[in-house]
């Protein structure tokens, strides 16, 4: 069976004293490819130096992270925008917005979002995005924004079935990480509601680890705990949910040759 991670921070400092493990790990568990959202100008060098030690299981995205949005943000952006003129990512991200952590930036966090919707609209690369607190807000964006060639992923998707089936009108699919195992994370009542076509496999590592592992340090490692837990939810087996899932991932990213 294959899987795909298709949120992680593997170029974090988090993994600095054990990646080559922590990714040999993973694929002897059958994860072939983990994709990378950036956060800011200062992760780029990291992410990319992974992508080069770990060509085609490694796989960058661009993007500014809605809690890296400062007063410099236009800034990051131009960087960025240079960044997608001189080569090609599998997708822009991750964007979004952010209401839990800091309200500061709001409306810049909504221009930053904005701009980035334009950069997947002219590449047709898909949009990556992260909704905490504001699951609302990001929609109701992206409603706004919607063209045919816009779509992407609600990464570390944890709303509710009516925002679930808004998303998937909207032609964007599900993240979906180590917040399905949780005992109040809410998802077991959503998931069965919705199958596995519209969902991929996430960790988000090295935050927001399954059970068992909570509160410790995510992993690309960790994702057939989380394919399990899906197929257990949708009293499916893990051959089907490797299959869609993958299937999912192949058909979403941006491929290119490096």
């Amino acid at each position: 069976m294959k899987f795909t991670d298709t949120h992680a921070h593997i170029y974090s400092k988090k993994y600095d004293s054990d990646r080559d493990d922590v990714i040999r790990s993973a694929e002897e568990l059958g994860v072939e490819k983990i994709y990378m959202p950036n956060i800011d100008v200062e992760s780029i060098d990291a992410m990319l130096e992974a992508e080069l030690k770990y060509p085609g299981v490694c796989i960058p995205m661009m993007g500014l992270h809605p809690c890296d949005v400062k007063k410099d943000f236009e800034k990051q952006l131009y960087v960025m925008e240079d960044w997608i003129s001189k080569r090609e990512f599998a997708g822009i991200g991750e964007t979004g917005l952010d209401l839990y952590w800091d309200k500061t930036f709001f409306e810049q966090q909504k221009e930053a979002l904005r701009v980035q919707v334009q950069w997947a609209k002219e590449k047709k690369w898909p949009l990556i995005l992260h909704c905490r607190e504001s699951m609302d807000e990001t929609i109701e964006i992206i409603r706004n924004e919607k063209t045919e060639e816009l779509t992407g992923i609600f990464h570390c998707f944890s709303g509710s079935l009516e925002q679930a089936r808004e998303i998937i009108e909207l032609g964007f699919l599900l993240g979906i990480g180590g917040v399905s195992t949780y005992k109040n994370g809410g998802l077991d009542k959503i998931i069965p509601e919705l199958g596995v076509e519209h969902l991929v496999l996430e960790t988000d590592g090295p935050y927001l680890a399954p059970v068992p592992h909570r509160g410790k340090r995510n992993s690309p490692e960790y994702i057939p705990l989380i394919a399990r837990r899906i197929g257990d939810l949708l009293e499916t087996g893990l051959d089907e949910i490797s299959e869609k899932t993958q299937a999912n991932s192949q058909g979403i990213f941006h491929h290119f040759e490096r």
